[in-house]
């Protein structure tokens, strides 16, 4: 194993507080210390996504006794790109010099670390960056990668799902009717492409800015949501997956066949009953870190049957003004920040 000593720093983006962007400082931090198992990534790139803000806020948007303890500083953050530095002794799949990619320790909060110039990173979180694909792109392939994954081709694991009594089951796409709400987004973005890739005739929808954006992808049929609200439109799907949940997510019902399936990303469903009437199986899942489905997503990344959107780019030094692009919404693809 690769020496680095113990009281070194490196820079680092930290919280000490919770609330909005401005609480995020560009300051010196510890370096990570390995521990069995684990890999020193120096971060090229680090993908964000929703739970950073979550973590940033002090987890407002959950139920009380859900919020997980945060000690502070916290650095924020799961998903990196990089360069191995170092390796515990017990790793064998890496070597010092590979390019790695991963989500880390999701959904252990407050525990990744990704805003930072160096991670200490279970080899099992990680995969072998796509040759074919930036840091930058790989960045943003992570968290809403696997979410997509997990989802709608192999949920991955056996973790009692906190969300459901039951675990969450994808059902098959070839040759059915997946609306994707949301789809211009990073889950959204990627849930489009993985659901063309296994035959499913799909309907993206969006605001009408991101149109061309989406047919690019393989959106068979587009709705401007801002123009018609998609639950009048469109009938008969058999797959919903609403990316962006919450108490609307109900409206969907309408559109599914008997026995279809709707599949909403984030907390909020309350018409159980309306649903086990119209003979509708609605599902959830929490992501989990997957290195080996993060190398077969990395290996549609590199063949270009699956592409990284990024919405924008930021130095790592500007976390605050990527939280800020990120409040505007609209997002298409990822947001990403870039680490010198």
């Amino acid at each position: 194993m690769k020496q680095i000593e113990s009281t070194s720093m490196m820079k680092a983006i930290r919280l000490h507080e919770f609330g909005g962007p401005e609480v995020l400082r560009y300051e010196e931090a510890p370096l990570p210390a390995l521990k069995p198992g684990e890999v020193l990534v120096r971060v090229h790139a680090v993908g964000i996504n929703p739970p950073d803000w979550y973590l940033r806020d002090g987890y407002k948007m959950l139920p009380s006794e859900w919020r997980p303890p945060v000690p502070l500083p916290a650095i924020p953050g799961t998903d990196v790109s990089g360069v191995v530095e170092a390796l515990a002794g017990d790793v064998q799949d890496f070597s010092v010099g590979d390019e790695v990619f991963g989500m880390i320790r999701f959904p252990s909060f407050g525990e990744s670390a990704a805003y930072a110039a160096y991670v200490a990173a279970p080899a099992s979180d990680l995969a072998h960056k796509p040759a074919g694909i930036d840091h930058v792109h790989a960045a943003g392939a992570p968290m809403a990668g696997l979410t997509a994954w997990q989802f709608l081709i192999e949920l991955g694991h056996d973790v009692q799902n906190p969300l459901q009594p039951e675990m969450h089951r994808p059902v098959p796409l070839n040759g059915k009717t997946v609306l994707i709400n949301g789809a211009a987004g990073g889950v959204g973005h990627f849930a489009v492409q993985l659901a063309k890739w296994k035959g499913a005739h799909v309907i993206a929808v969006a605001s009408g800015v991101h149109e061309s954006f989406l047919r690019e992808l393989g959106a068979d049929e587009f709705i401007d949501y801002k123009k018609t609200p998609p639950e009048d439109v469109a009938h008969d799907v058999d797959l919903v997956l609403d990316t962006l949940g919450g108490p609307a997510t109900g409206r969907f019902l309408r559109t599914l066949k008997r026995g279809g399936a709707l599949f909403p990303v984030f907390l909020g469903f309350s018409h159980a009953e309306e649903a086990a009437k119209l003979g509708i199986m609605v599902s959830m899942t929490q992501v989990r870190s997957n290195g080996p489905q993060l190398a077969e997503f990395g290996r549609l990344l590199d063949a270009g049957t699956v592409r990284v959107a990024i919405d924008n780019t930021f130095p790592l030094a500007d976390a605050q003004r990527a939280h800020e692009r990120a409040a505007r919404g609209h997002i298409q693809g990822k947001i990403v920040l870039t680490v010198a």
